[in-house]
């Protein structure tokens, strides 16, 4: 039985009542995939921070952890939970942050906070008495987010692509959910009757993809210090 969204009879060839349903869905793809990003990049630079910072065992374990971590099937996992409840807005958007999200960018701020920490003004700092916190947040942190503010719209893109992905394969937001996964679903179903209900959606998918890409590559180009020197 389908939900009232989405029913085939409840729409016309032109594709125009979906358009509303697109738009909706356009809503919460975006919100889902800011908000896992957020929450991912949050966790991610706390523990790269952590392990950039200290080093020795505290980095070693750490990143023993994370490889052990990472290596579980993520798809898998979503799956498994998803048959056992049927995850809600915030819950799914929670198990993807525990599970994946904030893996990638510890490696990236890990980095950046081992080069910071050999320069002169955090050993300045550490001579002065400021406390590890401080020197964390207020001096090593600003010079350490390049790679957070660059890959950010791409992960962004990825979780887009996550939440369409299993609400596709039904192990996603509830059905009664108008979203962009649930939509190429249901015309995947009546692809001979209702071909508006693939493409409409589709479309807004790959232009909005599209777009935040072009944000993403605009943002590494600004924050990218070769450019500027060939400029020069």
């Amino acid at each position: 039985i389908l939900p009232p969204w989405s029913h085939p009879l409840g729409t016309t060839d032109n594709g125009l009542d979906v358009v509303p349903q697109v738009l909706y869905g356009f809503r919460i793809a975006v919100t889902f995939a800011v908000l896992v990003a957020l929450l991912g990049y949050a966790v991610g630079v706390v523990v790269g921070g952590i392990m950039g910072y200290y080093g020795g065992w505290t980095d070693i374990l750490v990143q023993r952890f994370i490889e052990i971590y990472g290596s579980i099937p993520f798809l898998y996992t979503i799956m498994i939970l998803a048959s056992i409840t049927q995850p809600g807005f915030f819950l799914l958007a929670g198990m993807l942050v525990i599970l994946r999200s904030w893996l990638g960018i510890t490696y990236y701020v890990r980095g950046e906070f081992y080069r910071e920490k050999a320069k002169d003004y955090v050993q300045a700092a550490i001579g002065t008495g400021v406390s590890d916190r401080k020197i964390m947040v207020k001096h090593i942190l600003p010079n350490a987010l390049v790679p957070v503010v660059t890959y950010a719209p791409f992960d962004v893109v990825s979780y887009m692509l996550v939440l369409v992905s299993l609400d596709y394969l039904g192990f996603g937001l509830p059905p009664q959910t108008p979203s962009w996964g649930y939509l190429l679903e249901q015309g995947r179903r009546y692809v001979t009757s209702y071909q508006h209900l693939i493409l409409v959606p589709t479309i807004a998918l790959a232009g909005t993809l599209f777009c935040v890409v072009v944000v993403g590559e605009a943002i590494r180009e600004a924050f990218d210090p070769k450019v500027y020197s060939r400029l020069r």
